[in-house]
C-alpha cells in the first residue's frame, strides 16, 4: 500500500510541477531558470512543514516522499546548471546551484520552525 500513496503522490507531483513550471516560464520570460528555483525552494519549504507535522505514515509518504519528491527536481537542477555552464553563463550557474542549495536548506528549517512556533 505505501507504494501506491507514493505512486499516487508523484504522479500529481510532476503534473503539478510541470503545470506551475510553464506558467512560470510565460510570466517570466528569462533565459535564468526561475521556474525551477522557485519550484524548488517551494518544495523545500513545504517539505520542511511535512516533516515538522505529526501525521499519518500513508499521508507522509504521499506529501513528502510522493508528491514534493515529484515536485521537487535534483536532476533538473543540475541540467539547467550545466547548460548555464556550456553556455559561457558561468555567473549564473553559481547563482542559480549555489542559491538553490543555501536558500532551499533554509526553506526546509524556515517550514519546520513554521510548525513547531
Amino acid at each position: 500500500m505505501e507504494i501506491l500513496w507514493i505512486g499516487v503522490g508523484g504522479a500529481l507531483g510532476s503534473l503539478a510541477r510541470y503545470r506551475l513550471g510553464r506558467e512560470i516560464i510565460k510570466k517570466a520570460r528569462s533565459t535564468f531558470p526561475i521556474s525551477t528555483l522557485i519550484i524548488n525552494l517551494a518544495g523545500a519549504v513545504l517539505l520542511g512543514i511535512v516533516t515538522g507535522m505529526k501525521m499519518e505514515n500513508s499521508l507522509h509518504l504521499f506529501l513528502a516522499e510522493g508528491f514534493l519528491g515529484a515536485f521537487t527536481t535534483f536532476s533538473t537542477l543540475m541540467y539547467e546548471g550545466f547548460n548555464l555552464i556550456q553556455g559561457k553563463k558561468k555567473m549564473n550557474a553559481a547563482v542559480y546551484m549555489g542559491s538553490s542549495f543555501i536558500l532551499g536548506v533554509l526553506g526546509y528549517a524556515a517550514g519546520i520552525s513554521l510548525v513547531s512556533w
